[in-house]
Parts: C-alpha cells; structure tokens; sequence
C-alpha cells in the first residue's frame, strides 16, 4: 500500500485528546465502520435499528472528538463531566429504541412518560452534537424550528404565536406530540435523511477514505497533471481534472480543497496565476466534485429516494451538467491563461503518464467495479460494499506482489520477521481506514439528524405549503422571479446549513411550488434546488471553500471568494438551463438533445468569454455588450430566438478568432 504524500484532514484532529479518549474513539469509529460494512454487505438490518444504532455511534464520536468549549480548549474536570454525560445520552437514546422498539411500536400514538423522556434527552442531545460537528448555525435553525411546532393556541408556547405573520400561524402542538413525531416516528431524527446518511452515504465516505489512505487521491492527481500540465495554465486545468474526480468520492468541497489544493495551488501560483485566482479557481472546481456523477457528493442518493427514481437514472441524466459545469469552469482558466500569457510546464517538471498508470493503474479496478454493479442495477449500499473490498483486495495483492518479487530482487530479504511488519503495517493502515470513514462522516451524519428535526416539524406544521403559498405571492407567478427566490433562500440557509441539510431544508420547502405551481418536473427541480445548495461555498459573504482556498493560498478571503464566485457562474445558470430546456434531463428526440447540448456549451462559453473580455483575443466592450442578449436568447425556449442568439454569439466568437489571427500574422511579419 502506497502512501498518499499528504496526510490526510482528519476532523476533530485539532483538539488535544488524552490517550485514553484517542483509544476510545479509535474503537468507537472502527466499531461503527465495521457494523455499516456488517449490515451493507452480509445481514442487512431494519429501519430503526439501522439509523438508531448508526445515530448512536455517531453521537458518541461527535462528543469525543469535539469538546464542549471547541478544540482549543482542554478538557477540564466541569468540561469532561458535561461530555460524559452527553455521551451517555447518546449510548442511552440509541439503545433505548434497540431494547424496547416493539414495545414502542405496539402503544404507537400512545407514548409513555419513559418514551417522551427519553425522546426529550435524544432531541437535546442531537442538537448539542450538531453544534459541535457542524456548528452553531445548524442547532439555532434546529432549536428555530422546535419553537415554531410549539407557537400557536394548542401548543406548549402559545404567547409567541401571536409574533407569527398570518400566513405561518398554525394550532400549535405540545410536547407529547412534537417529541412523538421527532423521535418515535419515522419523519422526525430517524426520517428519510438519517436513513441515507446511515446506508449509502456512510458506505461510499469510507470508501473515499480507503482510496485517500491508500494514495488513490495522489494518483488522480498525478494523472491530471500528466494529461495537461504542458497546457496553457496547466497546474490549473489539473486541478479542475482532479476535483472533479476527487470532489465527488470526497463528499466535501471543502475537504477537496484542503486535500487537492494543498498540490494545485501552490504550482498555479508559480506559473503565474495570482494568489487570489488561484484559490478560486480550486474552490469553484471543487465545489464541481458535489455535482459530478457518480457519487455527487451525497445528492445522488439523496434525490434518488425523495423522487423515487433509480439511482443509475439519477446519475445518467447528471452527467451532462456536471461536463457543462467543467467546461466553463475549465474554458475561465484557460483564458485567464492566455490573457496572462501563461506557458505549460517544463516536462521534466510533470509525471509520466506511463510512469503514474505503472505504479497506480490498480486504483481504477474499485471504480470500475462501483460503475459496472451501479450498472447491474445492484443496491448503491451493496455497490459500495463490493467497492471497498475490492480496494482492499487490490491493495493487499499489489502488496504482495512487491514483497514477495520486487523487494528481493532489490536485495530485500523475506524473512518471518518482515513479512510479521508487514502485516502489523497493513492491519494499523487498515484500522486507519476505519477510523477515517467514521470520523468524516460525523458532520454529515450529524447535519441530517438536524435536518430531520426540521423535516419533522414542517410535516407536522404544513409549513411547507404556505411556503410554497409566499412563493407565489412573491413571485406573481413568474417562473425566473421563482428561481431567483430559491436562489436567495439557499444562500441564506447555506450560511448555517452544510451543502446536503441545506437541500433537505430547501426541497421540503420550496419543492411542491416548484413542481406544483410552477410546472417544473420533479427531478428538475430537485436538481436546481441540489445545484443552488451548493452556492454558499462559492458566494460570499459566506464562500466557504473559497475561504479554505484562501488559507491556502495566502491571499485575503474575500477577494479569492468573488473569484471563486466568477469561476463557478455555471453554478447558476446551468439549473436555469435545465428550468428552460427540460430536454437534457428528461429526454427527448436525438436532433433536440443535440442542438440544446450544442447551444448550452455555445451560450456558457460565450457567457465566460464576455465576463472576461478574451476569448482568443480581447474582446471589445460593444461585442461584450452584444453578448449578453444572445446568451439570454440561447436560454429562452423558442426556436427562433435560440437560432438568432447562436448566430450571433457564432459571429462575434468567429470574429474575435479571425482577429487573433490577424494580430498573429502582423506580429509574425513584424521585424525580427
């Protein structure tokens, strides 16, 4: 097993843990990662038992990894006792439903006072746990939404109902009923989040994490820069090729920044490209990774099961976007190469692409195992199962290989002794692993739980109905006006929210206006709502990826967020692209899909190339100006108007080169 050059962000590495409590999470995380490989792959278990016992383990990870007052401080006698006692609400709210789960099911609706107490300690507890792994802003919105079930006439706090604005007053409900739908039922703590995050999500991180610890991500990187480090902008263009792949096994785009930006970034800055251009372009190409098939961070299955779709549809109809969404990213950098005038780097600088398929071609086999089972139609749960064998499988036997006939030839003897190192080697990069998947699964696993709270009391409340009801009030009926509105409320959610609770708040809210009273098909919208969930990490004030970029980088955060902001526009239009021209998604004659692929690539380089004033050559402010309509047009469904938009950005592309040209001929008959 290689090493990855890089040691992988291990979070909650940063507090400074006693030995004791390192051992202790070591056996907690190894110990979830071996029941969710137990019940993926040989004996898969019941709904409850399933998310209770995965939320339980998480819970207890989340309260030893990240201490009450944060990671800076120390854990003091008042602090630890309070972190003992949460852990024990984790061990006591996830077995409490274990033990007693038909007992609880047999008196459904009729709760005893037990049930409601311990409901009241596992609400409490998933919060606290949310603010720790994920932060503050998660477990206001959660505490947010608790008192909103309570404000009305019937409810536990009836004076904050008359604070409510007509439209969102309701009965209002105490706290036998609200504890009853959040924790005994299956739509509150345990609803539909929990269960994705509990099976497929869980499965394909660890899976990310056996290709981070075995040097997978240095592979993929490798094979980037040999494919275009002699670019134009080369280190760039790699590093948009690498999120890609990395982004979307890692599930984080800032996880993606850290681990790939930590090589792409500083080589940009070599070649030429600012410190701030630099961490933006790394930040727009990794929030790319979310929505790039097959794994999309965690939406694919996410929307899978909320739209009742297979998961290898979801993905297929994916693909064409996320390409779009990389193209134009990829079409910025180069241009901003050559307005620079950038050059590639020198060969001796770049891998191999001979010598990176001779040392990691093993890396591809899980990948394509996970695509060919996907294709079988297999249970993405199960898919992931097979996959990190599989990795697992590859990487023993590459080993081998090397110990038993490399290592000797290069004078290694094989003696009891070192093959016993070895193996003591494998087992502690094994059980690294383990501990890796569970440990970068707590934020997410974490997120959902709130989410479900929320899920909960929107269901209970029919919230999300008169959101959709304000939606159409606001928006007069105007489809755009709509889409503007969901932008606008992603933004602000994804302040507080992690990218997946941010597209579970938002498709809850805003999804039935949108298919209901709007008319946009269900997996469309869902795709939209999934897209804009994903602008907090490019959109200040809150970009947080371009934040990470910016660390990295050593540039100031808000001037590498608008870049990131610039870089990944197709953030933006490319979910309008899909409002207006239904076709990409759900199909369509093979003349339509073409020309619609054809004027969508057409429109979004034209769109880069009028924001950035360069194409082949500058490009002047009249042509610019010109630009923008036909864009619009090429968005708009109607054929004319899309047939005069592709003329005109066609012209004034076609001009812009003939002028390269012109100047390349005039510089070429200049005096030597």
């Amino acid at each position: 097993m290689s090493d990855t050059g890089t040691s992988p962000v291990i979070p909650g590495s940063q507090a400074n843990h006693s030995r004791p409590v390192l051992w202790l999470i070591t056996l907690v995380a190894v110990g979830l990662s071996l029941f969710q490989l137990y019940s993926a792959g040989i004996e898969p278990l019941g709904l409850f038992y399933q998310r209770s016992i995965h939320l339980m383990m998480i819970m207890m990870l989340a309260f030893l990894m990240f201490p009450l007052l944060g990671p800076k401080h120390d854990r003091g006698i008042v602090t630890g006792l309070i972190d003992t006692v949460f852990f024990a609400g984790a061990l006591l709210t996830g077995g409490y439903l274990v033990l007693f789960l038909d007992e609880i099911i047999n008196r459904a609706g009729f709760w005893s006072q037990t049930d409601i107490l311990v409901g009241c300690i596992a609400t409490l507890t998933v919060l606290e746990a949310a603010r720790r792994a994920v932060g503050l802003g998660m477990t206001v919105i959660g505490i947010i939404a608790i008192l909103y079930a309570f404000a009305g006439p019937r409810g536990e706090l009836p004076w904050l109902g008359a604070f409510l604005p007509g439209i969102l007053e309701h009965r209002g409900y105490n706290l036998d009923r609200l504890v009853g739908q959040l924790y005994l039922g299956q739509e509150g703590i345990f609803g539909l989040p929990m269960g994705v995050a509990a099976t497929y999500i869980f499965i394909f991180v660890l899976f990310g994490a056996f290709l981070e610890i075995t040097g997978a991500g240095k592979f993929f990187i490798d094979l980037a820069y040999a494919a275009t480090g002699r670019q134009r902008g080369g280190p760039a263009k790699a590093a948009v090729i690498a999120s890609a792949g990395m982004g979307s096994i890692s599930g984080s785009a800032i996880a993606n920044v850290v681990t790939t930006g930590a090589f792409t970034i500083p080589l940009m800055k070599r070649l030429g490209y600012k410190p701030h251009q630099a961490g933006g372009i790394e930040a727009a190409a990794s929030t790319g990774g979310q929505i790039m098939p097959p794994l999309m961070g965690a939406g694919a299955f996410l929307i899978a099961e909320y739209t009742r779709m297979p998961y290898l549809e979801i993905v297929k109809v994916s693909i064409l976007p996320a390409i779009m969404y990389f193209s134009t990213v990829y079409l910025f950098v180069h241009i901003i190469a050559l307005k620079q005038g950038m050059q590639g780097m020198a060969r001796s600088e770049l891998p191999q692409m001979r010598d990176v398929m001779q040392e990691g071609w093993h890396f591809l086999l899980p990948l394509l195992v996970l695509v060919w089972l996907l294709v079988m139609n297999m249970s993405p749960m199960r898919v992931g199962y097979y996959a990190i064998l599989t990795m697992l499988a590859v990487a023993v036997l590459r080993f081998a290989v090397w110990f038993l006939f490399i290592a000797p030839r290069n004078g290694q003897k094989v003696t009891a002794e070192t093959l016993r190192e070895a193996v003591k080697a494998g087992l502690i990069k094994l059980v690294g692993g383990l501990e890796l998947g569970a440990r970068n699964a707590v934020a997410v696993s974490m997120a959902c739980a709130v989410a479900g709270i929320i899920v909960g009391v929107v269901g209970l409340t029919g919230l999300g109905l008169k959101f959709s009801s304000m939606m159409m009030a606001f928006s007069g009926g105007n489809l755009l006006l709509a889409l503007v509105m969901v932008l606008l409320a992603s933004l602000v959610l994804g302040m507080g929210l992690p990218v997946t609770a941010s597209y579970i708040v938002l498709i809850v809210l805003v999804g039935p206006a949108l298919t209901a009273e709007f008319g946009v098909p269900l997996l469309i919208a869902h795709l939209v709502v999934f897209w804009y969930s994903q602008d907090s990490n490019v959109t200040p004030p809150i970009a947080l990826a371009g934040f990470a970029g910016a660390a990295i980088a050593g540039a100031k955060p808000m001037d590498t967020g608008f870049q990131a902001w610039k870089f990944a526009k197709g953030l933006y239009l490319i979910p309008l692209f899909m409002v207006y021209n239904p076709e990409i998604i759900m199909g369509g004659s093979i003349p339509v899909l073409v020309w619609t692929a054809v004027i969508g690539f057409l429109a979004l380089c034209a769109f880069a190339a009028a924001l950035e004033g360069f194409l082949f050559t500058w490009m002047s402010w009249p042509v610019r100006l010109v630009l923008l309509p036909a864009i619009v047009a090429a968005f708009y469904p109607n054929l004319m108007l899309e047939v005069a938009g592709v003329v005109v950005m066609i012209l004034a592309m076609g001009g812009n080169w003939l002028a390269s040209r012109r100047e390349a001929n005039v510089a070429g008959a200049g005096p030597a």
